[in-house]
């Protein structure tokens, strides 16, 4: 009438309910350990000294309308009284948007890109101010992305 339970294998289900459950947290775990370092390469290489980078950007997925030439970044940063410096030099804090745009163009592109430069106004290299900067990446021949 009843059926007999078998304790031993209630406990192995009870044991693998477990074990899942935290192979699970600690993948979710792990995926954000990976994006948190991966963050902390992208803020060191905007740290670090500009050896006139150039990154190799796929060209069919670059937008033609985020590509300016040198000539047309310093006249805007004289008219507005902006400066144009290797992103070393910038004081400010990184949005989170920047670093996560940063990542994507890397994904897109199969790149990890270098020798960033920043249009901003001349405090934000010097003091802490909230204002708007533009990063910028280099792609070669005086264009930058």
């Amino acid at each position: 009438m009843f059926q007999r339970t078998n304790i031993q294998s209630k406990l192995a289900q009870e044991r693998t309910k477990v074990l899942r459950g935290t192979s699970i947290m600690d993948q979710v775990q792990e995926v954000f350990e990976k994006d948190r370092l991966r963050e902390n390469t992208i803020l060191n290489t905007l740290q670090q000294l500009d050896q006139e980078q150039t990154n190799a950007f796929d060209l069919d997925l670059v937008v033609s309308d985020r590509i300016f030439h040198e000539s047309q970044i310093k006249k805007i940063c004289i008219d507005y009284r902006l400066r144009f410096l290797d992103s070393r030099f910038f004081k400010g804090d990184y949005p989170q948007a920047a670093l996560d745009e940063i990542k994507f163009l890397e994904n897109k592109h199969h790149i990890t890109l270098e020798g960033f430069k920043i249009i901003a106004p001349s405090k934000m290299f010097v003091l802490y101010k909230t204002d708007d900067p533009l990063l910028f990446a280099p792609m070669g021949n005086d264009y930058f992305y």
